[in-house]
């Protein structure tokens, strides 16, 4: 039951109340209002009608007073039988006492009630008399207990549907994450066990170069990136895979490595100086992913686009918020020394000629942003070059 229909129901017992306690009053004669007779009949009515108003709280002390009420205003003032009132004042309070009461309970208020009736009988009534107030009494009885049954039996399919849903959506999750499971499987056997090899082959190469400088440089270059991917691929089975209690999974990217990051477009061809804080604090896991993903790809845009043009990377970081700034100058108008696959497979990994449609980049960063908050401003810059600044809110409680 909500609060609002319990609230109302609560409000029944205190209009009952003074409606039995009127009726009484109007059964008596105004000629004979205030004689012995008649006011024991209307009194025991309004005392009967004050006890009703307790029904909502006390339905067992409300039955017991209306009981008290009828025999004492005809026993001891000499009121003249059963009034009306009486009758329906007493069905209220055991309607509501088999309605709010423990079964044990409600049937003593039923008892209580007949036996009310009993006492009030006169002398010589016969078997019919005697039962008729009673028979009158169980059915109201019972559709209040009835009533509470019905309640509680609704209040048990509510709890049952919500474990059934409950059971459901742990179903569910127990599928998503077996299906999870799967998929970083075979994303792990398809590709982790290629790279491998691919960089493995890269380590011969290099070996065979001999005193070839400057292709060892770029060969090793490939083959620490092939070591990086594997490495990111095992975070992405980890992050894919249904996590242990208690363990914690590592992001597959980080500014930590952002000197490793800075290390390969250099020897993808691109100038980069790099204006960063030394002791960069450790970031929420999801920022930190967010904000080295961006970075990664304004630089392999700078490659794609503007050649081996002079880039200035430069991060900040307050308590409020983490900033991010990418600058290159104009274009050269040629690429860069080598493929730049040599800088991008790291991560973004496109290379011109591939299909992927100008200010995708962009797109993909600022949903990156979105996800955390954040705000990026892209633009071309007075001198001909194209900046990229980011601004990646930090948690209060971080």
């Amino acid at each position: 039951m909500t609060w609002t229909r319990l609230r109302d129901v609560r409000l029944i017992p205190v209009v009952f109340g003074p409606l039995v306690a009127v009726l009484a009053m109007a059964e008596t004669r105004l000629d004979d209002f205030f004689g012995a007779a008649a006011t024991a009949t209307w009194a025991s009515g309004v005392a009967m009608g004050a006890g009703l108003m307790l029904a909502a709280r006390y339905p067992l002390a409300a039955t017991l007073i209306a009981a008290l009420c009828l025999p004492a205003g005809t026993l001891l003032f000499g009121a003249p039988g059963i009034s009306g009132a009486a009758v329906i004042g007493m069905i209220g309070a055991v309607s509501w006492a088999g309605w709010r009461e423990p079964t044990r309970r409600a049937a003593l208020a039923l008892g209580l009630a007949a036996a009310s009736f009993a006492a009030t009988a006169p002398p010589g009534a016969s078997a019919w008399e005697l039962l008729f107030v009673p028979a009158v009494l169980l059915p109201c009885w019972s559709m209040g207990l009835l009533a509470r049954r019905s309640e509680e039996r609704a209040a048990q399919y509510a709890e049952l549907a919500a474990a059934l849903d409950a059971e459901r959506e742990a179903g569910a999750q127990a599928a998503v994450a077996q299906e999870r499971t799967r998929i970083a499987r075979e994303v792990h056997d398809a590709v982790a066990h290629s790279v491998s090899v691919m960089t493995l082959q890269l380590g011969a190469l290099r070996r065979l170069l001999g005193d070839r400088p400057a292709e060892r440089e770029v060969v090793a270059g490939l083959e620490r990136l092939g070591r990086q991917t594997v490495e990111e691929m095992r975070g992405l089975v980890g992050l894919l895979r249904e996590r242990v209690e208690g363990e914690q999974v590592a992001p597959m990217s980080s500014l930590v490595r952002l000197d490793e990051l800075i290390a390969d477009v250099r020897a993808a061809g691109l100038a980069v100086t790099l204006d960063a804080p030394a002791d960069l604090p450790p970031l929420p896991p999801v920022l930190d992913v967010t904000a080295y993903r961006v970075l990664q790809e304004a630089l392999t845009n700078v490659l794609r686009h503007a050649g081996a043009a002079p880039t200035a990377v430069a991060i900040g970081y307050t308590e409020q918020a983490l900033t991010l700034e990418v600058r290159n100058a104009p274009a050269t108008g040629g690429p860069p020394p080598v493929p730049t696959g040599a800088a991008t497979t790291s991560g973004a990994a496109a290379t011109t000629g591939t299909g992927r449609r100008p200010g995708q980049g962009l797109v993909g960063m600022r949903e990156r942003l979105a996800m955390v908050q954040g705000s990026l401003h892209t633009g071309p810059e007075p001198d001909g070059g194209f900046a990229v600044r980011a601004r990646f809110p930090l948690p209060r409680t971080w």
